[in-house]
């Protein structure tokens, strides 16, 4: 059976993303104490305080209903559990030394979850400053400072469902995995039924992992070589835990639109709307322009006009998914269409007021209402996602 040699044998920095306190302990407690046993200088970025866990003794019932107290709690046991597994370099993330270059400290909330027919799922409601509700740009960004300040040889979090399915830990897997390709790190999942193609053998450290482990006492029960959640389930305490490595994903898997900083959704808007003046005084130049067919004069630049301006609209629409974008270039197209349909000094107009300038000077509005009013793609498939039964 591989062991610790195999992946790790050589990683003298390696950083742990897990989304709320005890997770680290449970998955990966006894790789951590044994890289740390081993010298290696080992890193755990907590995402949330774990505010809405629920608490299992009886003498901690007082911390129901009270977020903010329960993270007080769970940061003490956190505390504890670092100490116990050997980790001297902890930190959550959103925190001055976990946060994207020259932003504030923010706080990352644990977002809940409920059980549901296939498993963990979200709340039907998320608080707004919930882990799951931020930005995948944002968590992403903040995962890659704690990457770019550590140096680590490898990232360590969970695999695509984040273990069981909780949507903290789905959007640590996301954001860990995709800071990790950005920065050119390895990343490894945690597989959680220990049929990994990397097992790490913890029987040597076991005690430390349990001393982790009966650190989070509000959150877990231990017995002997079992421990229990709050659904009352015994478990054995994992000797051995697993992993995968996984490679770089593609480079068409980028972030979309919506997901990217504002400087570049700035430029890109600002881009739109200087475009769109070059198309509409283009297309204003050459929108009266006829060509004989027959007896028939085909009105060619109208065409043409009427063609690029929506192609270019209707293009930044699909690409971006965004309606803020093609109202900018439509107002860039219709803006410079406006002030060369005001007469000149000499009289003269670009724009006559005839029935082909009235459809160039309208029809760009025309067009951005559909444009901004049809749905986005991805929301038309989930729908349709939604819409299917679930049986087969």
């Amino acid at each position: 059976m591989p062991d610790i040699t195999e992946p790790f044998d050589t990683a003298e920095r390696v950083l742990f993303v897990h989304a709320h306190p005890d997770d680290e302990s449970i998955t990966t407690g006894g790789t951590i104490a044994t890289l740390t046993a081993a010298g290696a200088a080992v890193t755990v970025l907590t995402c949330t305080r774990g505010e809405l866990g629920e608490v299992i003794p009886a003498d901690l019932q007082h911390l129901v209903g009270s977020p903010e107290s329960l993270a007080a709690y769970r940061e003490t046991e956190l505390a504890a559990a670092m100490t116990a597994l050997g980790v001297s370099d902890h930190r959550y993330l959103g925190d001055a030394n976990a946060r994207w270059v020259d932003l504030p400290p923010r706080r990352y909330l644990d977002s809940g979850m409920r059980w549901g027919a296939s498993g963990a799922e979200a709340l039907e409601s998320l608080g707004a400053l919930s882990l799951s509700a931020a930005s995948m740009s944002s968590v992403t960004a903040d995962i890659a400072a704690v990457i770019a300040d550590v140096a680590p040889d490898a990232v360590v979090s969970y695999d695509e469902r984040g273990g069981y399915g909780h949507p903290d830990h789905v959007r640590a897997h996301d954001a860990a995995r995709r800071a990790a390709e950005v920065m050119g790190v390895d990343f490894y999942e945690i597989v959680t039924d220990a049929t990994g193609p990397l097992v790490v053998d913890v029987t040597p450290v076991a005690h430390l992992k349990r001393e982790a482990l009966a650190a989070h006492r509000s959150q877990l029960t231990l017995d002997g070589d079992t421990f229990a959640l709050s659904n009352g389930v015994s478990q054995p305490i994992g000797l051995t835990e697993s992993f995968r490595r996984l490679r770089a994903t593609p480079a068409d898997e980028s972030l979309p639109f919506r997901e990217q900083t504002v400087g570049i959704k700035v430029a890109v808007g600002a881009l739109s709307l200087a475009f769109g003046a070059v198309i509409g005084a283009l297309m204003t130049a050459v929108h009266q322009s006829n060509a004989l067919v027959g007896d028939i004069a085909v009105p060619w630049g109208l065409v043409l006009a009427l063609v690029a301006s929506t192609g270019f609209v209707v293009g930044l629409r699909v690409l971006t998914s965004s309606r803020v974008i093609p109202i900018l270039a439509t107002v860039g197209i219709m803006g410079i269409t406006t002030f060369l349909a005001s007469p000149t000094m000499g009289g003269s107009v670009i724009v006559p007021a005839n029935i082909v300038g009235l459809i160039w000077t309208l029809a760009p509005a025309a067009v951005i209402l559909v444009v901004v009013a049809w749905p986005n793609l991805g929301t038309v498939r989930a729908s349709t996602a939604d819409a299917q039964p679930l049986g087969g």
